[in-house]
């Protein structure tokens, strides 16, 4: 126990638990379209409803010792007979400690778990901006971040397993 430093709580260092900690959060890029203003505005009373598309991503990238940014990014747009109603791109970030956190569960839990904590903020930047370009609200439908993990790390194992054309 001599070479362990405590880490405030009276528990040595190798027996504290694993912890989570927003440092700050931002809007890292942000773009609203509203191309076809104000004749877009008429066509919502259009008898179907806008066709919607959306792509998310989630990145992130180590900035110290136990500091990373995680970078939310989601970009949709909304059609009518193929013409663009609206269209936004957002980045959204935030700066989080790790502290006590395995190396191999470190990726994990920024692209998840930090990812979560992200998205009611930049749902409602987006909600927002919809918004005051002169529609309803688009609130983004709730995204699982885990499956959105897994369904990568998926594409990535097939694509190092095909062979190489």
């Amino acid at each position: 126990m001599a070479n362990e430093l405590p880490n405030g709580n009276g528990a040595g260092a190798a027996d504290a638990a694993p912890s989570m900690n927003a440092l700050m959060q931002y809007t890292k890029d942000f773009s609203f379209e509203n191309p076809k203003a104000p004749r877009a505005l008429s066509q919502q009373q259009a008898q179907q409803g806008p066709q919607m598309s959306l792509q998310v991503n989630v990145s992130s990238s180590a900035l110290g010792d136990n500091d990373y940014e995680t970078v939310l990014q989601l970009e949709g747009k909304a059609e009518i007979n193929n013409e663009t109603l609206f269209a936004f791109d957002l980045s959204y970030g935030g700066v989080f400690r790790l502290l006590n956190v395995p190396q191999e569960h470190i990726h994990p839990v920024l692209v998840i778990d930090c990812a979560r904590l992200l998205f009611p903020f930049a749902r409602q930047i987006i909600a927002e901006a919809v918004q005051n370009g002169g529609f309803p609200p688009f609130y983004v439908p709730p995204i699982d971040f885990a499956a959105l993990f897994q369904q990568r790390l998926q594409e990535m194992q097939a694509q190092q397993g095909a062979p190489n054309a």
